[in-house]
């Protein structure tokens, strides 16, 4: 009887290591498949690493960059004296070689059904992307940065001579079928110089953006606001000296999946007849940076 227990011991011990080992090896592949769709890279923790510099950035000239919600396509630009705009697609389980496109600054809704790309909007057909649409005059004076919300409020970089060039964040409603008027944001937002790029969370709980402020890092750091129950903006919080330094940080955005935060962060150079021009990577981090931000209730 005794050896019986003992091989039955035994057997289940067996099973449940092998459970073990294919839990962790597909959880290994999953991890694989994952990495894959972001170039490859291995995935980031909490402390800010560069992302895919030898794709996206070899030369630090990177602006901008955004994947689709399948992350089958990533959009970016690179800024030399002039911006070029490319993209680059994921098919037969690889990612091509990048190619110029006309497409400029893409943002993309949640179903993906919905391209913005500043001023104007394109929408998914069964033969592509339509042509480009208006839209409207409510983006007239709309400037750096662009997000918009699952429900389609727009919030953007907006720039009037009574901000006295220092630029303000903004947003507008769709109500009764209308574009209401830019609303500009309270001062718990609206504070300091050079406020741009602003990134708002799909359910609107959170925004982000960059601006240089008084107790900042120095340049512009990114920004992170959160909305409180009575609907209002919580004051602004700079996110960090792990992600804000004496160096330009900005263009705060958060990965369709919610996953991963990324920023940009660089620096203006001065070539020897006097021009300027900035010099940029593109970071990346685990989002639970902001839950790790958000106040307790």
């Amino acid at each position: 009887m005794k050896k019986t227990y003992f091989i039955l011991t035994l057997v289940l011990v067996l099973f449940l290591n092998g459970c073990n080992t294919i839990k962790q090896h597909s959880k290994d592949n999953d991890s694989l498949v994952v990495a894959n769709r972001y170039f490859g890279e291995k995935l980031p923790g909490l402390l800010p690493k560069l992302f895919a510099p030898a794709i996206v950035s070899p030369e630090g000239f990177f602006d901008s960059g955004s994947f689709s919600p399948d992350m089958k396509e990533f959009y970016f630009t690179r800024k030399n004296g002039k911006y070029t705009f490319f993209v680059i697609r994921y098919e037969n389980n690889s990612w091509g070689q990048e190619s110029e496109t006309d497409i400029r600054w893409p943002l993309f809704s949640a179903d993906g059904n919905m391209m913005y790309t500043g001023k104007e909007y394109r929408e998914r057909t069964d033969a592509g992307w339509s042509e480009p649409k208006s839209a409207g005059m409510f983006l007239k004076e709309q400037a750096h940065g662009l997000s918009v919300s699952s429900n389609g409020t727009y919030y953007f970089g907006f720039y009037r001579k009574e901000d006295m060039g220092n630029g303000s964040i903004r947003y507008s409603r769709l109500i009764n079928g209308k574009r209401e008027n830019p609303v500009k944001m309270s001062t718990e937002i609206n504070t300091g110089r050079y406020l741009a790029h602003p990134f708002i969370a799909p359910d609107e709980s959170y925004l982000m953006w960059d601006a240089e402020r008084e107790g900042g890092y120095g340049n512009n750091d990114c920004y992170i606001s959160f909305r409180q129950k009575d609907g209002s903006w919580g004051a602004a919080i700079n996110m960090g000296a792990q992600i804000n330094t004496a160096s330009n940080e900005g263009s705060p955005s958060v990965t369709h999946d919610g996953k991963y935060f990324f920023f940009k962060r660089g620096n203006w150079k001065t070539k020897k007849d006097g021009s300027r021009y900035y010099v940029g990577e593109n970071y990346w981090m685990d989002a639970q940076v902001i839950e790790n931000l958000r106040p307790k209730q």
